[in-house]
């Protein structure tokens, strides 16, 4: 089992692997990119501006690893700074006040620890987003499709709907810190990857996540666009609904007592 759940985070941290952009320009049209939190400056470790899903508008934000070592190198390797996460939630804040839905695609081993992160607030950002997404008026959907590495991945993971693609993971820690703080050797990364219950199905039975999305023919035309048709299907129930906040505080109430069924 240990090592089951460990070739899980093997393959999501697959560098061939569809990135945060590959899902917006495949799934959206005319997406154009916004920049920087009007505070310090632009992080390329989070995409996010303005698309169109099936002709209607909505705000797209994406934490970005790139696939060459180049671009990992320029995108922090999927590691936001908290300009990052104040760039997300400066788009969310105003997707609200035009009524657009906000879709988001996690896929980080967790928020950037550098001296000069904590510095300029890491933890206040990501809190804020936190605190921000739990009660902003507009639909939230947010996808897992890769790595969903600790607070760098729940400060875009407040949402309405959380849905998590086949093979990837979501986790308090990755395995190899989790099993250095416990037993002093990362070596030991496929028995804590076990223990965290980080794969689809753990966050699905454990109310977590809503829909684990299979990962048939993933990267291909056919894959976008049955993401692209649940996303709308998806958008569009919660815009009618007018409780969202009130059952987006009992969605998060209520994890850990779900049961789990299969894939969509």
């Amino acid at each position: 089992m240990s090592g089951a759940a460990y070739d899980r985070v093997k393959l999501a941290r697959d560098s061939k692997r569809p990135t945060g952009l590959d899902y917006i320009r495949n799934i959206f049209k005319g997406f154009t990119e916004f920049h920087g939190d009007r505070r310090f400056g632009d992080d390329p470790a989070i995409v996010g501006g303005i698309a169109r899903l099936n002709g209607s508008p909505v705000t797209v934000i994406a934490i970005e690893k790139g696939h060459t070592a180049k671009e990992r190198s320029r995108r922090n390797f999927g590691a936001p700074h908290p300009e990052g996460y104040r760039k997300a939630l400066r788009l969310m804040k105003q997707a609200e006040k035009f009524g657009r839905p906000v879709v988001c695609f996690i896929d980080t081993s967790g928020a950037y620890c550098g001296v000069g992160a904590e510095e300029r607030g890491q933890g206040q950002a990501i809190a804020e987003n936190l605190m921000e997404m739990s009660t902003l008026c507009v639909p939230i959907l947010s996808i897992l499709i890769g790595e969903g590495g600790s607070g760098g991945a729940l400060a875009l993971g407040v949402a309405d709907r959380v849905w998590m693609l086949q093979n990837a993971v979501y986790s308090v820690i990755s395995p190899e810190g989790c099993a250095s703080i416990l037993w002093k050797d990362a070596s030991k990364a496929e028995a804590a990857a076990a223990s965290l219950k980080l794969t689809a199905e753990d966050a699905k039975s454990l109310g977590v996540v809503e829909r684990i999305l299979s990962e048939n023919e993933i990267g291909k035309r056919e894959f976008y666009d049955r993401i692209r048709m649940l996303l709308a299907e998806e958008l569009s129930a919660l815009s009618g609904d007018l409780d969202l906040i009130g059952k987006r505080y009992e969605r998060f109430r209520r994890i850990g007592n779900a049961g789990a069924d299969g894939l969509l």
